[in-house]
């Protein structure tokens, strides 16, 4: 980690929130030549942007709100999300069953062909009909189901999303500062003076990117807004894995809520999501046990095999800060973002962000800097976030195969599954945590399950991770498979050398 700025510095940004709008916006400031400073509180990840569905999407439910525009932006992401991170993001088909009873077949193949369409698809493949009594995604279903549709989308590791554009916008001269919350915000004559957990810092103006906390931001900085925020609660399951195919599926629900059953971490089957409004704390944030029910008694409509509260393996849920548009029930809220500016006359700007969806994050943080630009005029630099690979994603789409292969043959002490896993992580940068190893004895300590000494000091190192749950939940998904004994071994491993 490069040194921290002197304490008279101004930094033309700081974001504060290191969620993926806050390192989406960082990235975005420092590639146009701003100099940034982003504040996080906890983790980089720690709170709504690990515990998404995990899509990069159009939101093919959203159809049935007439929001339309946020579904055309939404597609026309996906592919290019997936040109710049090939590691992280993967294209991933999705079994829609056909129900007698529910949503109509015309309506099904009407919201499809607007979701192939609208949205400038290049790469993916179209949405096709299929027979499930001969299709592979049949059979974990029960025999009801005959008829479905398969369509297009992506999957990303949002947790590793978030980070690779702050390593990114650390690489482009921001500075990350985690584990450093937010006190107080005070506007001077030109600029803002922010106190915090780790010392004060100045900046010629703020982002509020602060997701949930959005609101309680604004009141610290005592900046009124007539906004009105809804936060929702969404909740996944984690099981054993439940089929043995590629494809994943989109289930529809008496009650007319949707949810996903994902391939996940190659051995489980990843489950959400739920839809309540989240009243309690931000602090804890968990699955109650009627959600944990909810979707096992969903699951267990559709696939032969019962699923039950007992095989769930792991829980996660996350508040997502929705715009109040009014809405009755808690999934029909948008999922659209907008952002608010303060005027000019009251001097140094703070520019709020409210709502929006993983997927769209780096649209938004090209607007946001677009709408900051007259008042910083640096930010009028051109950046193409759209063109330039996130680090380790500097491959082709179609080269992971090859990427795969190749580290395989240079670091064959490693298990294929292993490979598999540092290749959907870190892509090219890989090599440059393993070096020119020859062994896994010359990776230092194995912690177990492929997780050795070079990764972990690279995540301490490079990606700002000093707690266990930073390592095993968000930068890795290791936590699935490590035993009590493997987790204390790293313990007292991240213990010893913080000293």
């Amino acid at each position: 980690m490069k040194a921290h700025a002197p304490a008279e510095t101004i930094f033309d940004v700081a974001v504060i929130g290191g969620g993926v709008n806050g390192c989406g916006i960082a990235r975005e400031a420092a590639g146009r030549g701003a100099s940034v400073v982003l504040l996080e509180r906890g983790d980089l990840a720690q709170g709504t942007s690990s515990a998404s569905t995990k899509l990069i999407h159009g939101g093919l439910r959203y159809l049935e709100h007439y929001e339309f525009g946020l579904v055309r932006e939404s597609l026309s992401e996906r592919e290019r999300l997936w040109a710049i991170a090939p590691h992280i993001v993967w294209p991933m088909r999705f079994v829609l069953p056909y129900i007698h009873g529910l949503r109509p077949r015309w309506l099904l193949r009407l919201g499809l062909f607007l979701y192939d369409h609208i949205g400038g698809r290049k790469r993916l493949p179209a949405t096709e009909s299929i027979d499930l009594a001969s299709h592979p995604a049949g059979t974990p279903l029960k025999p009801d189901f005959a008829r479905g549709f398969v369509y297009s989308d992506c999957w990303v590791d949002d947790a590793r999303l978030v980070v690779l554009n702050a390593r990114d916008a650390a690489d482009r001269g921001a500075e990350v500062r985690t584990r450093t919350e937010v006190v107080s915000l005070v506007r001077k004559q030109d600029h803002w003076a922010i106190e915090t957990s780790a010392g004060g810092f100045r900046a010629r103006t703020v982002v509020n990117a602060a997701g949930p906390s959005v609101m309680a931001l604004l009141n610290r900085a005592s900046e009124p807004t007539d906004r009105r925020m809804r936060l929702v609660r969404g909740s996944h399951i984690v099981v054993p894995a439940l089929f043995d195919h590629g494809f994943s599926y989109f289930f529809q629900l008496p009650d007319g809520r949707i949810f996903f059953a994902i391939p996940y971490e190659q051995d489980f089957t990843l489950i959400g999501t739920t839809d309540r409004d989240h009243q309690e704390s931000l602090a804890e944030v968990r699955a109650t046990d009627e959600e944990i029910a909810y979707l096992c008694d969903g699951a267990s409509l559709y696939f032969r095999r019962e699923v039950r509260p007992a095989d769930v393996v792991w829980t996660y849920s996350g508040v997502r800060p929705l715009i109040d548009d009014g809405s009755g029930k808690p999934e029909a809220a948008t999922r659209g973002y907008s952002l608010e500016l303060t005027p000019e006359d009251e001097g140094a700007a703070l520019l709020s962000v409210f709502g929006g969806k993983i997927t769209t994050y780096r649209h938004l943080a090209h607007e946001a800097m677009d709408r900051l630009a007259h008042r910083l005029p640096i930010l009028t630099n051109g950046f193409a976030s759209d063109r330039h690979p996130l680090p380790g994603g500097d491959f082709p789409v179609e080269g992971v195969e090859a990427l795969r292969a190749n580290l395989a043959a240079r670091y064959p002490f490693f298990q294929a599954a292993w490979i598999l896993r540092l290749v959907r992580s870190y892509g090219t940068l890989t090599t440059e945590m393993f070096g020119a190893a020859r062994s896994l004895e010359q990776c230092g300590r194995h912690f177990g399950h492929g997780l050795t000494e070079c990764e972990v000091r690279y995540l301490v190192d490079r990606e700002w991770a000093h707690t266990i749950e930073d390592i095993l939940w968000r930068r890795t998904k290791l936590g699935l498979r490590m035993d009590a004994r493997q987790v204390e071994a790293l313990a007292a491993y991240l213990a010893a050398t913080a000293k």
